[in-house]
């Protein structure tokens, strides 16, 4: 006689759904995170402070920015090598062109989310209908942006631009009770990761998901793909352009400032559990990643671990988190189909996609049967 009662039962399938969410490469961030936070307040209890966690975050913030961008690029099976360059064009703009003179600060900024759109638009347009490998064009925008910087500049600083601009990034509101100072840039950040919320949750955002899954089915379903596409390299140019407005503040207007972001951002993504190739992943994991690559480089710097190990520490992160993607998505591939739990169900904890949130019956999964091969990225939308 079984003397497991129905409680038992429901206790055990909590479990497991627990440990099944940890093992997921989104959850496993989460715990990661939460690790290295600890370690870091038990080395600098300061830290937990939060006025200390203000500024962490406000340091943070560009980095969760472009993560947060290059987010809606690789879900769509792309890449976007040029965020870097982007950034450190919109900061050394910054510098030439307004200077001292504050009446200049808004037209500037406008300045800048206009070569922010063009570059977005260059990149995705050469990507779709030229059918250039993205990783190609964003490579070659990349060297070319970078090449007229340096020309520009000489590859010298040229000074730092007015006070009022700067304080986008370094200024706050101040006096606020507990935190004394919140900075501007933890307010951009925010609205940042509204709008990110909020446009994943929109058809754009789900097409994103779809076309990084399969780009001929959804192309099949009267979707327009190179405009989608194209929209989702103008996000990713924009949201460079915003870090490059907070570093103009944050670091001053130097050539090397932006340098590395690119492959920053993708790590921050790829660690919050976006898979390479499109199809699947989230704005909050690619959110989570970057605190996490953050948090890591921040304990590191309170161990004594040289600062010169951190594009090999990232190259790490990257092939680790790639290969533990791949092995915790071939298990769920291997799943029977006829399983205790309903395939209807959309909050069935074996969607192939690891989601909890309702499917979306106008995209496809990659695991699903379907009579047509399926693909991602360039290849999808060269067909």
């Amino acid at each position: 006689m079984n003397s497991r009662t129905p409680e038992t039962h429901l206790g055990d399938g909590g479990l497991r759904r627990l440990i099944e969410r940890i093992a997921d490469p989104r959850g496993a961030v989460v715990v990661l995170l939460i690790v290295i936070l600890i370690a870091i307040v038990v080395l600098n209890p300061s830290f937990a402070e939060p006025g200390a966690l203000m500024r962490f975050i406000q340091r943070v913030s560009p980095v969760a920015i472009v993560a947060i961008g290059q987010y809606f690029v690789i879900v769509s099976g792309e890449f976007d090598l040029s965020m870097g360059a982007v950034v450190t064009a919109q900061v050394m703009t910054a510098g030439h062109l307004i200077g001292e003179d504050d009446s200049k600060t808004v037209p500037v900024l406008i300045i800048m989310l206009v070569i922010g759109v063009v570059v977005g638009i260059v990149n995705g347009l050469a990507t779709t209908l030229l059918k250039v490998p993205s990783f190609i064009v964003t490579l070659g925008t990349m060297l070319v942006i970078h090449g007229a910087v340096m020309w520009w500049t000489g590859g010298a600083a040229t000074g730092n631009p007015a006070e009022s601009f700067r304080q986008l990034g370094r200024g706050g509101i101040e006096g606020i009770p507990v935190l004394g100072l919140l900075p501007y840039a933890v307010l951009i950040l925010i609205a940042a990761i509204v709008f990110a919320v909020w446009i994943s949750r929109r058809p754009f955002g789900r097409t994103v998901v779809a076309i990084g899954d399969n780009a001929q089915a959804v192309s099949f379903a009267g979707a327009n793909v190179w405009r989608t596409k194209t929209l989702a390299f103008v996000l990713s140019s924009l949201a460079a352009t915003v870090a490059g407005v907070l570093l103009a503040g944050y670091a001053g207007v130097h050539p090397s400032v932006g340098q590395g972001y690119e492959f920053t951002a993708i790590t921050a993504v790829v660690l919050g559990g976006v898979v390479l190739g499109g199809g699947r992943g989230t704005v909050i994991g690619a959110l989570i990643g970057a605190f996490t690559l953050e948090s890591l480089f921040t304990l590191l710097n309170f161990t004594s671990v040289p600062a010169t190990m951190r594009d090999a520490i990232q190259g790490a992160i990257i092939i680790a988190a790639v290969a533990y993607s791949g092995v915790v998505f071939a298990k769920k591939r291997k799943r029977p189909t006829t399983s205790a739990s309903d395939p209807t169900d959309p909050t069935d904890p074996t969607d192939p996609a690891g989601s909890t949130e309702p499917r979306d019956p106008s995209t496809t999964s990659a695991e699903a049967s379907s009579p047509i091969q399926l693909t991602g990225g360039d290849d999808a939308a060269r067909k």
